[in-house]
């Protein structure tokens, strides 16, 4: 079926929407544009046949007591799709991209805090062929941007007041842990963020006014946060770059705090290793990438040193493989 090439006001009226509340019912987000129900429910549909609009659910992995690794592994040309695609498998693999002209793999793995799990998954579960040249691994140690948030370069179609509108207030994450049907609703959420009560009342044997009643507490407690998948060409992005920081330990927590705030970039963490910041850059095109990294970076002087690599495909995102990879020149 042949894509979308442009998105009008509505369109980018409906996502920015999604972005704040995925769960919003279509008659509140209908108010706050200013559209029928119907109209948004038809956009709905149309967005996520044509640009792969998709709301997901996820866990905040401070709140369940997991922690997070990204893992870099360098690989052959010949062996990278292939490799890419296995890990993409992986059921603890969250994220899964291709970069570097193909001779690099970023992955990111959710485990139960405690250093021997880490261990064991990041030097004896990581699949062994003979393409892979070169693997290191750092601990994310504070996410500034991404996650529950909102993309703010290029998710702005809604003023402040619609945005309010919409807004969920939830506290800052607490850990707990959860009950078989609270992960039972989270991988319900996970394949659809907007499925229907009657849906998640099956995959958790509660009662929809149950479901209703935990789903509001899981937001309310940052244990929960809704994200949206969408080809981020359609909203300006065509050149994806991750920046590999090495950022003066004293000024780490100011430069980390300033860069959530670049329209440029779409996440900001920091993280154990030699380059103690990493970002994902979203770009018009190479050009504007170039200007960001000599201009808005480049003004920065506590940044010692950036390692900039391409993103070439997104393999998986959100938990769930995607087709970038397949979109590939073979």
């Amino acid at each position: 079926m042949k894509g979308m090439t442009t998105l009008d006001e509505v369109d980018r009226g409906l996502i920015h929407a999604l972005h704040i509340d995925g769960r919003a019912p279509f008659a509140r987000i209908g108010a706050v544009l200013g559209v029928s129900t119907q109209t948004v429910a038809r956009r709905y549909r149309r967005l996520r046949t044509e640009a792969g609009l998709r709301v997901v659910g996820l866990p905040n992995m401070d709140g369940i007591g997991k922690a997070q690794w990204l893992v870099r592994l360098t690989t052959t040309t010949a062996a990278a799709r292939t490799l890419a695609g296995s890990l993409a498998a992986r059921p603890d693999t969250s994220w899964v991209k291709l970069v570097s002209g193909g001779t690099e793999i970023l992955l990111i793995v959710d485990v139960p805090l405690g250093a021997q799990t880490s261990r064991s998954l990041l030097l004896h579960d990581i699949p062994r062929t003979a393409g892979i040249t070169g693997v290191s691994a750092h601990l994310v140690l504070h996410i500034y941007h991404g996650g529950p948030g909102v993309w703010h370069g290029h998710v702005n179609a809604l003023n402040t007041a619609q945005q309010q509108q919409l807004r969920v207030e939830a506290a800052p994450p607490r850990q707990r842990e959860l009950a078989p049907a609270e992960t039972a609703l989270l991988a319900a959420l996970s394949r659809d963020g907007r499925a229907g009560l009657t849906e998640l009342a099956a995959a958790t044997g509660w009662s929809p006014a149950t479901v209703t009643r935990r789903l509001t507490e899981l937001r309310a407690t940052g244990a929960l946060f809704f994200d949206v998948e969408f080809d981020d060409a359609l909203l300006g992005a065509t050149t994806r770059a991750l920046l590999w920081m090495s950022v003066t330990p004293a000024r780490l927590d100011a430069v980390a705090t300033a860069l959530a705030t670049h329209d440029e970039l779409a996440f900001v963490a920091a993280t154990t290793g030699s380059a103690n910041l990493v970002a994902q850059a979203m770009c018009p095109d190479p050009a504007a990438l170039h200007r960001y990294l000599t201009g808005r970076l480049g003004a920065i002087d506590a940044i010692r040193t950036l390692e900039t690599a391409p993103v070439l495909a997104t393999v998986k995102a959100g938990g769930r493989a995607v087709s970038e990879l397949n979109k590939l020149v073979r």
